[in-house]
Order: structure tokens, then C-alpha cells, then sequence
């Protein structure tokens, strides 16, 4: 399989951003992408969808997604353009999440020290390998298994699962 490579500025936020602050409860009244991305990250960062362009990339520190099981917070993200996140750890849900409906997320400790805001950073899902362009340096992460490539490929589960 070709190397999935994603590449962007990083938007970089601490620990514990729960999904109420990815997308507020207040907004849930649809589930339509477009809508949703409008008002992704609005109570932790009220200029994050003016600064985000498609590509960039989230980086936070622990527990990234806690908090209710909605789906609606990786959709927020994805559909505002981030093309992954990076942290020290997720909410088991919140991956899930992610993974099904095709946001890569990757756990790395040391590109989470790291890496600043703003940084331009490129990661190649296939190797694990997160390139920080901004300061020349290196990070690895877990590469992703072939059938989990193949499902952010496809845009999520239900593209995998059409697909086959």
C-alpha cells in the first residue's frame, strides 16, 4: 500500500479536552459535517476555525476526547479540515470514534513535548513517522495496520465496509 502522508500547520492544546469543548452540547442538534465544523473547538480556542486550513493537524497532551461518547466531536474535526491529532493518549471511545469515521489519531509522547504550536509537521501514518519540519526532528508513533489504513483511506468504516 502507498504511504498515507498527511501535512500541516499544528493547532496545540493541553490535556483533557473533553468532547463538550471539541463540539458544545449546545450545537448537537444536527449531525451535518458542515455545520458542526463551524463550531468545532469553540469553548477552548473561540478563533480555532478561523486559523484552521485543511490539512493542519491537532497535537494535545493526555485524555484527548474524554467525555461523552458522542461522535460528533472527531466529525467536527475532521470536517473543519484536521487531517490528524496527536497526543499522549486518548479516550478509548473518542478513538474509536475517530478511527470509524476516518481521523487518524496517533499516541506520541515525545512529539507531544515537542512540538509547538504553529509548527509545520508531516506524518507518514504507514511508518509511524512524525516529521517536524519547523525544527527538523523526528517522533515515532505506532504505524497503522494495514486494514486500519485501508479504513481511513475510504473515509471511515462504512467506506471500508462498502468497498469490500
Amino acid at each position: 500500500m502507498k504511504d498515507m502522508i498527511l501535512k500541516g500547520a499544528v493547532h496545540k492544546y493541553g490535556s483533557n479536552v473533553n468532547t463538550d469543548e471539541i463540539i458544545p452540547a449546545r450545537y448537537l442538534n444536527t449531525t451535518e459535517p458542515s455545520v458542526l465544523a463551524k463550531y468545532c473547538m469553540e469553548d477552548i480556542d473561540k478563533n480555532f476555525i478561523k486559523k484552521v486550513k485543511k490539512g493542519d493537524i491537532i497535537v494535545a497532551e493526555n485524555n484527548f476526547g474524554c467525555g461523552s461518547s458522542r461522535e460528533h466531536a472527531p466529525i467536527a474535526i475532521k470536517a473543519a479540515g484536521v487531517s490528524a491529532v496527536i497526543a499522549n493518549s486518548f479516550a478509548r471511545i473518542f478513538f474509536r470514534n475517530s478511527i470509524n469515521i476516518g481521523l487518524p489519531i496517533l499516541e506520541s509522547p515525545e512529539a507531544v513535548i515537542a512540538i509547538k504550536n504553529g509548527d509545520k509537521v508531516e506524518i507518514n501514518l504507514n511508518k509511524g513517522i512524525i516529521k517536524n519540519l519547523t525544527r527538523k526532528e523526528e517522533y515515532k508513533s505506532q504505524p497503522f495496520p494495514e486494514f486500519m489504513q485501508k479504513i481511513i483511506k475510504t473515509g471511515g468504516l462504512l467506506g471500508y465496509i462498502k468497498g469490500r
